[in-house]
């Protein structure tokens, strides 16, 4: 009774105490009760319908908008507005998803990063989120009215929709279910169950009634979409479900399964003029098993009835509120007795339905009252919609928001925790790549360097051993050239003078000099010489792979390094064109004959003269040396005899030269004027004895030189011409010959170190290349860092998004 009358002063004066002001709700009814009772004892709760019509017309605060708070600050806003955050929230979840989903798509590639399973988990949530985003799209407050047949639960409907919308009269009436929920259009209209076909909302009186001919299975929903302008509960995503009654099926767990599994308020309906059947009190046995704590708001329907027995009505009253609170304190323990005791209510459907109508039309509300006491029956009925508005904001905002909200920290708790495992690979793959990016940058520094430093040396070896071998090539050609006459002597050729067989024994001579003197230098200096350039090679190879590392490049180096065959040594003396001027004079020529002796003079004059000018010789050997000329072309020499020299005896060459030729001339003409002189000068000066001995002598020795002239006396004279002729030519390209064998080793080495070059020259433009490629990659790890911290601050975000929206919403307030 307390209750009841908190209630209704509450509504007179204004004032709305939320639920949880228990004990000021109390103490505000306990002074109410005592101040009623001692000023006014007999004062009766159920005023005449004079004094209700006074009230109305003369008091604007009983009015239904002074009863009813503005929209804008009813409890069903909570609800709107908690509905419009958590899917302004859950929009930033979806894009924030798709983002990260499309980040790690991009990192899919990198295996040692991201691996399949964790692709598609992220691609799960992108489905997830879509998924209770389009939940939340459909969810509402919805509200599932119960009871026997005849309760009134469509008038209660009607009545708080404020229009005869649902079928109602007496008996049997709905014989399905039907849902009631507001549409953005201007024209209603309801859809079958299994159909998408838009009906008149005219057809809801055949359809939904049980004396209709077209009847529908009991268990069957017909949906009725109403404008939402025409209802507020509506237009704040209010859906009220009718329901057949309770009596008249054994069907309640398809009933509860199919259409009260997502209620968030149940309104048990009763006539207030029986009681409370085992049938309506099963039924919600059943939701209270299948549902923790439902919800369930009683009223006593019919209440009008109680003012034709006055002296009755209170009795009756605690008598069905003792039940009704026994009911769901004890039986269904789903609140406790102050919590029930507000959820009882005695209302008139019927009667407030026709007073709404009343009013819609411009008339005062109480033209639709049915008996006395309709005033406080409508306070009552106003205050259960009051305290209904309350309860399912608050019964909604938690059962469907707060689940949405803990999948939500749920999906962005578990992204930033795969996201922080993902930054850690990235952060440990990042300091690898570093790492080879540093050693390859040292590397590549290293490499240079030594590559400057390796071909310094590399030269300066290769420069000294091409001195050596030019060195040793002209030492050891010269001792070759020394014992020429032993080749020559080797050549054992038949020889004749004939000229045809002279030039072939020529060809021959040159051949088997020129083979013997390439014997003799290789067989002197190939073998050592190889294996030097060999040593220089490998010693070049193993320096230049020192730089390269790398296992391919060097098999490639290796490869590029590596000669088909040996090296050898080639000298090219070309004596076929070196002694080709060679002329031999084959006759005979006395030894001690004028002539002989005279150029044997002249040959020692020469010698003399050849000691006293050292450096003229030391100039020729020079140019000899410095000049470079084909082994083909012919060099042309200053004969020794027309050089100036110092004087024998006072006589110059040159008038030395022209005596010796005066006496030539002389001997060999064949007038007999020189050889009188000369006999007479003789004759005159050691005696004709002497003379004669001389003369014999001279002869005997004449002839003994002619006679022992024969052919191998004329082959050595032809071996010892060939031999002086080859020693001065040879002699002239013993320089060229040697600069040719070190050019030789040096474009060997050469050649080979330029190879091991390209070699390291190809592998540093690979690690060039690798390092940039390297750097790309630190690039896109850097970026991919960037990019993961800014998803871990959006899952944070996020997380504090959710954690205001709970603390606004969902927390007691």
């Amino acid at each position: 009774m307390a209750a009841y009358l908190n209630r209704t002063i509450s509504l007179v004066t204004g004032q709305t105490a939320p639920n949880g002001n228990d004990d000021h709700n109390n103490t505000s009814t306990d002074t109410l009760d005592s101040s009623l009772s001692s000023s006014r004892p007999n004062l009766s709760l159920q005023p005449s319908a004079s004094s209700t019509s006074a009230n109305f017309q003369s008091n604007p605060m009983v009015s239904e908008t002074r009863l009813y708070q503005s929209n804008d600050k009813s409890p069903l806003q909570i609800f709107v507005r908690a509905k419009k955050k958590i899917n302004d929230i859950y929009g930033e979840i979806e894009e924030y998803v798709n983002e990260a989903t499309t980040f790690i798509n991009a990192l899919h590639s990198e295996a040692e990063i991201v691996d399949k399973a964790e692709r598609e988990l992220f691609e799960s949530y992108v489905y997830k989120v879509a998924a209770i985003r389009e939940v939340l799209q459909r969810d509402h407050m919805k509200v599932a009215f119960f009871g026997r047949t005849s309760n009134g639960k469509s008038s209660v409907i009607n009545a708080m929709l404020r229009e005869k919308i649902l079928p109602s009269g007496i008996g049997h009436t709905t014989n399905c279910f039907c849902q009631v929920e507001g549409s953005d259009g201007g024209e209603a209209y309801l859809v079958k169950e299994g159909s998408d076909e838009k009906l008149n909302v005219v057809n809801i009186k055949q359809l939904a009634n049980a004396l209709s001919q077209e009847k529908l299975s009991e268990s069957s929903l017909v949906r009725i979409f109403w404008p939402r302008e025409r209802c507020s509960l509506l237009r704040d995503d209010v859906v009220f479900v009718d329901s057949p009654g309770v009596d008249v099926s054994a069907n309640l767990d398809d009933w509860i399964d199919n259409h009260c599994i997502n209620a968030d308020v149940f309104v048990l309906v009763l006539n207030a003029e029986s009681t409370m059947t085992r049938a309506e009190k099963q039924f919600f046995h059943t939701v209270s098993q299948k549902l923790s704590k439902p919800n369930i708001f009683i009223l006593n329907n019919r209440w009008d009835a109680s003012a034709n027995e006055p002296e009755c009505q209170e009795s009756v009253k605690s008598q069905h509120t003792e039940r009704c609170i026994d009911f769901l304190t004890k039986e269904l323990k789903v609140s406790n007795e102050k919590e029930a005791a507000e959820r009882v209510f005695f209302v008139s459907a019927r009667e407030t339905l026709q007073a709404r109508i009343e009013e819609s039309k411009g008339n005062p509300p109480h033209m639709g009252a049915i008996a006395e006491g309709f005033q406080m029956r409508y306070f009552e009925f106003q205050d259960f919609e009051r305290k209904f508005e309350e309860c399912i904001s608050q019964s909604a905002v938690k059962t469907k928001f707060q689940q949405h909200s803990s999948r939500g920290k749920s999906v962005s708790g578990d992204m930033r925790s795969m996201l922080d495992n993902i930054y850690e690979r990235i952060t440990i793959f990042r300091n690898l790549k570093q790492d080879q990016k540093n050693l390859l940058t040292e590397r590549i520094q290293g490499t240079e360097t030594q590559m400057m430093q390796v071909t310094r040396e590399m030269k300066m070896k290769i420069h000294n051993m091409v001195e050596e071998v030019e060195e040793k090539v002209s030492k050891a050609l010269n001792e070759e050239i020394w014992r020429l006459g032993v080749l020559i002597d080797e050549f054992n050729m038949p020889f004749h003078p004939e000229r045809l067989v002279l030039n072939i024994y020529k060809k021959e001579m040159n051949a088997h000099v020129e083979s013997g003197l390439g014997s003799n230098l290789r067989a002197r200096l190939s073998m050592a010489l190889a294996m030097n350039v060999e040593a220089a090679q490998s010693e070049m190879t193993d320096r230049m792979h020192a730089l390269v590392p790398n296992e391919q490049l060097l098999a490639s180096s290796a490869k590029l390094a590596v000669r088909t065959q040996p090296f050898e040594m080639l000298y090219s003396l070309n004596c076929q064109n070196l002694c080709a001027d060679f002329q031999e004079d084959l006759e005979f020529k006395f030894s001690w004959g004028i002539a002989a002796m005279i150029q044997r003079f002249t040959g020692k004059v020469r010698e003399r003269s050849k000691k006293n000018q050292p450096a003229l010789v030391n100039r020729q050997s020079s140019i000899g040396h410095s000049v470079v000329t084909p082994v083909s072309t012919p060099v042309e020499t200053t004969p020794v005899c027309l050089l100036p020299t110092p004087g024998v005896g006072g006589i110059t060459p040159e008038q030395l030269s022209i005596i010796s030729r005066f006496a030539m001339s002389s001997i060999g003409s064949q007038g007999t004027v020189g050889g009188l002189v000369v006999a007479g000068v003789m004759l005159k000066t050691i005696g004709w004895r002497v003379l004669v001995g001389i003369g014999a002598l001279y002869g005997c020795i004449y002839l003994y030189e002619r006679l022992s002239w024969t052919n191998s006396a004329k082959e050595r004279t032809f071996k010892g011409q060939y031999v002086r002729h080859a020693t001065k030519k040879l002699k002239m390209i013993v320089d060229l010959t040697s600069a040719n064998c070190s050019h030789q080793v040096q474009q060997e080495l050469s050649s080979t170190f330029a190879r091991l070059c390209r070699t390291v020259d190809t592998a540093t433009t690979d690690m060039n290349e690798e390092l940039k490629t390297l750097e790309s990659q630190l690039k896109i790890l850097e970026a991919n860092q960037k990019q993961l911290k800014l998803l871990r601050n959006k899952a944070n975000y996020i997380q504090n998004e959710l954690d205001i929206f709970e603390h606004n919403y969902i927390a007691p307030q």
